[in-house]
């Protein structure tokens, strides 16, 4: 479970390293990238509460 939340967690700290070089370049690929890995490390997490919910159900 600890290296799921790390996962996690640095998958969310890459996407804003990537905002923050489209922030600095205005290259359109680092906005790409950035809103990519956001959506997968959210539905990582989403993925990831949903078993923790079905844990404390069953």
């Amino acid at each position: 479970m600890l290296l799921f939340r790390w996962l996690i967690l640095l998958t969310l700290i890459g996407a804003a390293v990537l905002f923050a070089f489209y922030v600095g370049t205005g290259e359109a690929r680092y906005r790409r990238w950035g809103l990519l890995t956001l959506k997968w490390s959210l539905i990582a997490a989403g993925g990831f509460f949903a078993v923790l919910v079905l844990e404390r159900i069953a």
